[in-house]
């Protein structure tokens, strides 16, 4: 009965190191897939930056042209409705100072 208890403890020290290697190379994967991961994201990271600011300065020169486009054709049509309205307006003045005379 001693014999097999000293084979069963044996078999468990066996069992209990194989378990502990298995799972220092399970975790050195891991970690070695982690750190592959870490430097693959970083990098995507700096690839979307450069997309992203190249994006936005693309952008902004399009919204600087259409904005000054757009002033110019804003700038345009007010001074058409001023004109429009002064010009009535000197025209309704004029219609009653020549009548009340």
């Amino acid at each position: 009965m001693n014999w097999f208890n000293q084979v069963d403890d044996t078999y468990r020290g066996d069992l209990r190191e194989l378990n502990e290697l298995n799972f220092a190379r399970f975790d050195a994967k891991l970690e070695q897939r982690i750190a592959q991961l870490d430097a693959k994201l970083e990098r995507r990271m700096a690839e979307f930056r450069i997309d992203l600011k190249a994006g936005l300065s693309e952008l902004g020169a399009v919204l600087r042209t259409e904005t000054a486009r757009g002033l110019g054709a804003l700038k345009a049509d007010l001074l058409k409705w001023m004109f429009g309205f002064w010009a009535t307006t000197a025209l309704a003045l004029a219609a009653l100072v020549l009548r009340s005379n």
